[in-house]
């Protein structure tokens, strides 16, 4: 095998020094990360447009968006699965596994797309049945009708973003995500407030401007992939309809337990504020800013682990576990330096990071800020457990690992996490506070177990492979 088959993702094993461990993580791991914060970006610049049009708009905006997300979520992890397929096929420079695992995904994304149609076109009835106030959800279900045409473009660009990554060239992920950044924020200007001669579209505009952006991205890396000589001879859209039975089967089996796992993930925050919402305004608003705070830093490790996939995929696909380990002690190293950087200054300057979300002059701000400094804190050793957990997840489903970590993960998040947070809060009086020291020690437990998980996995592994 020459070392020509494979880019900087994938270094001989001659040159798997530390030093060339950490770069190739970082040239991995910065274009993702970059991705995922402009992708940040993409949502709060949503948010603040829409924020000008009144309080009804944007409450219906960020309903909306968290229907769309669950959903959209829920269909990631089938996208996500197809990371390690790849890496994995890569790493055996396996080309038809590769282009058997892309088309397959696609496939999943494409059924996963009319599966759900119902959800959006019902959405109305099942927010009201939520207790939502009905000029709410009818503004946000008119959203939601139209932003369901951008989640087939969206969880297609997670499928291709496998392809680029298991390749080193990941770097186009953060460009499309940037360019897209840009075409969000003007186009979201001109059609929902009617600048530049557009007409003010409002919700409608905002829903299209969103369908626009998710077709772009997709359609921008499509292009990329048949353009370049590298990617070009994979042929992802030859004989696209000729099914692969094993390679969807293996998408959908190494999907469910990926999604449950994110949605038992998100749905635990969803609790947390539910949680917070019960003992006061005050304190739910500063629990908005800590988390805030919290999911900015998180895109750093998400990033990393989704590098981890790919480079554990990579190695295990060539059965080279000296590399394999080497990659997963320099990736949860970068990540735990990272993460432990970040979580000193949460807890050095709280009430400086909290106050960036609040404007001094409004009457509770001061009592928001007193209440939102001790959360900012906790939430500097929660960036770090949860930078950890999400680290170690990516490590396993490098080796296509999913099933054993969700059920770690579910226990972990709800009998352990939520349990102890209510537990806290409420029966035992200690408040919002509790909350968070429950989830901390939730994620902690998720980070030990998925962890020694990975440790004994690989160990057993290398010593079936010694005979």
């Amino acid at each position: 095998m020459h070392a020509t088959n494979f880019s900087e993702v994938n270094p001989p094993t001659a040159a798997g020094s530390w030093v060339s461990h950490i770069r190739a993580t970082m040239s991995l791991g910065v274009p993702l990360i970059g991705a995922q914060l402009a992708q940040l970006g993409i949502h709060t610049t949503d948010v603040v447009i829409v924020g000008q049009l009144g309080a009804v708009p944007l409450a219906a905006m960020v309903l909306a968006g968290q229907f769309f997300f669950t959903i959209f979520i829920f269909g990631s992890g089938f996208s996500m699965a197809v990371i390690p397929m790849v890496a994995q096929a890569y790493g055996r420079s396996d080309v038809i596994s590769v282009r058997r695992s892309i088309r397959m995904g696609m496939w999943v994304a494409i059924l996963y797309t009319l599966l759900t149609a119902p959800l959006f076109y019902n959405a109305e009835a099942l927010l009201l049945s939520l207790g939502q106030k009905p000029e709410v959800a009818a503004l946000a279900a008119g959203y939601v009708r139209i932003i369901q045409f951008g989640l087939l473009p969206a969880l297609l660009f997670a499928v291709l973003r496998a392809l680029v990554s298991a390749t080193g060239r990941a770097r186009i992920v953060l460009w499309v995500t940037l360019g897209i950044l840009v075409l969000n924020a003007i186009l979201a200007y001109c059609l929902v407030l009617g600048h530049f001669g557009f007409p003010a579209l409002g919700m409608t505009g905002a829903a299209i401007v969103a369908v626009i952006v998710q077709w772009v991205s997709f359609l921008a890396m499509v292009a990329y992939l048949q353009t370049r000589e590298e990617t070009k001879r994979y042929e992802l859209f030859i004989r696209f309809w000729r099914p692969d039975w094993q390679a969807f089967r293996e998408v959908l089996q190494l999907g469910l337990p990926i999604s449950v796992t994110v949605l038992a993930e998100v749905s635990l925050f969803t609790g947390a504020s539910l949680l917070m919402g019960r003992i006061g305004t005050i304190e739910l608003a500063a629990h908005g800013i800590a988390l805030q705070l919290a999911s900015i830093a998180f895109m750093i490790p998400l990033g990393l682990s989704q590098a981890a996939t790919v480079r554990v995929g990579v190695a295990h696909g060539r059965g080279n576990y000296a590399e394999l380990v080497r990659a997963a002690i320099t990736v949860t190293g970068i990540a735990a330096i990272l993460s432990l950087t970040g979580g000193i200054l949460f807890m050095a300057i709280p009430h400086l990071l909290a106050g960036a979300f609040l404007n001094e002059h409004t009457p509770d701000a001061t009592d928001v800020l007193a209440y939102a400094g001790p959360l900012v804190g906790i939430a500097g050793i929660f960036q770090l457990v949860d930078g950890l957990q999400a680290i170690a997840s990516g490590l396993l489903r490098g080796l296509k690992d999913a099933r054993v970590p969700m059920i770690m993960a579910l226990v972990a998040y709800w009998p352990i996490g939520f349990l102890l947070a209510w537990l806290l809060a409420f029966p035992l009086g200690v408040g919002g506070i509790g909350i968070w020291i429950g989830f901390v020690v939730g994620l902690a437990s998720a980070a030990f177990m998925l962890c020694l998980r990975f440790y004994l996995k690989v160990r057993h592994e290398m010593q079936t492979a010694r005979g």
